[in-house]
């Protein structure tokens, strides 16, 4: 099976083109999805995560203030290493055991922080969602209401937009109407299942 990495900035339009591959058939496997699953109640990655930023990061349900959370992780560096020191790898188990129980002729594993941690080994080819950083930031303002100044404290913890643009295989912009996002995952699509029925996942990155 081919194994493909969707990844891009905050706000770049991951999901809208993770949803259009998952309406061709295409098997996804979101990080973002697995994140919530492995810090539900009484899961081992939330009793982590609060031993190690307190009961406060919880609601009085029990469960997971994300809002919260997301404040505390990126107020500073050594925050936000020590979240994805837990989260990480309890994420990419779930994600090849998931993985390692599918067939046909290609799956997409939806990684936001692909390069930031260094997970670029789970995939044959790299598809990065792009668009400038000005359309980011009015995306996430648009849909979260976060303000600007946190948005960008987001996107500065996260891989440059060069960085990710050079260690791409594949490019959606989206920095267009969502009729050119779909037209661009479309032809990505075919290019994929040709690349699956070859048997053979060359990348650029080789």
């Amino acid at each position: 099976m081919l194994v493909v990495a969707l990844t891009g900035g905050i706000g770049s339009g991951k999901s809208t083109v993770s949803q259009r591959l998952a309406s061709l058939g295409v098997p996804v496997i979101d990080a973002d999805v697995l994140a919530r699953e492995v810090t539900a109640p009484g899961s081992d990655g939330l009793a982590e995560i609060e031993r190690m930023f307190g009961p406060d990061v919880l609601r009085a349900d029990g469960t997971l203030d994300r809002a919260g959370l997301r404040r505390v992780a990126f107020a500073n560096d050594a925050c936000r290493k020590r979240l994805e020191a837990i989260l990480h790898p309890l994420i990419r188990e779930q994600m090849q055991a998931r993985l390692a129980a599918l067939t046909g002729p290609y799956a997409v594993l939806v990684i936001p922080l692909l390069f930031e941690t260094g997970q670029t080994d789970l995939a044959d080819r790299i598809l990065v969602v792009d668009a400038p950083e000005a359309v980011q930031l009015e995306r996430v303002q648009r849909r979260s209401g976060l303000a600007p100044e946190e948005i960008r404290r987001i996107m500065a913890s996260q891989v440059s937009r060069s960085e990710r643009l050079r260690g791409a295989d594949d490019i959606i912009d989206n920095s267009g109407d969502i009729e050119s996002v779909i037209r661009q995952t479309h032809q990505l699509h075919q290019a994929y299942l040709g690349l699956a029925r070859q048997g053979r996942p060359p990348t650029a990155q080789a």
